[in-house]
C-alpha cells in the first residue's frame, strides 16, 4: 500500500477543504494511506489547538520523510504548502501538484521538473489524476 502525504492550503485559506477531503476519500477508497487526512477536515484548527508550531512542523516534515510520494492541491497560493513541495523534492520524493485550471500557479511549481503538475476541471477529472499518479509510485 502507498502512503501518501496530501498537501493542501491550511493558514493561506481554507477555501477548497471539500476538494481536499475528496483528495482524500479518493485515495483512502483506493487503500492508499494517508499520513496527513487532517488536512482535509474543517476542524483542523480546532484538533491542532493544544499542539505549538514546533509540533506541527515535525508532525508534516515526519510525514513528508515516510510518505512514497506527495500530492498537493495548489490552486490556494500557501507558503506551508510550497515548503511541503519543496522538503519533497529535495528528499526525492515523486510529487504532484493538482490545480483548478483557472488558477494563478506560480512557476516555482509549474517551472519545477521535479513536480508533476496538472491542471483539473471537475471531480472525475480530478480523480483520474490523482489515482493514476498514485498508482504509478
Amino acid at each position: 500500500m502507498s502512503r501518501v502525504f496530501l498537501s493542501g492550503s491550511m493558514r493561506g485559506g481554507r477555501r477548497l477543504v471539500a476538494t481536499y477531503r475528496f483528495m482524500a476519500d479518493v485515495m483512502l477508497l483506493a487503500g492508499v494511506e494517508v499520513l496527513s487526512e487532517h488536512v482535509a477536515r474543517e476542524t483542523v484548527f480546532d484538533d491542532e489547538r493544544g499542539m505549538s508550531e514546533q509540533e506541527i512542523f515535525m508532525r508534516d516534515v515526519g510525514g513528508i520523510e515516510q510518505c512514497d510520494c506527495l500530492v498537493a492541491e495548489v490552486s490556494v497560493h500557501s507558503i506551508g504548502v510550497g515548503y511541503e513541495i519543496c522538503h519533497a523534492v529535495g528528499l526525492e520524493k515523486p510529487v504532484l501538484c493538482v490545480y483548478e485550471r483557472d488558477s494563478n500557479v506560480s512557476a516555482m511549481v509549474l517551472g519545477n521538473k521535479g513536480v508533476v503538475a496538472q491542471g483539473y476541471g471537475n471531480p472525475d477529472e480530478l480523480r483520474q489524476i490523482v489515482l493514476g499518479f498514485v498508482g504509478s509510485v
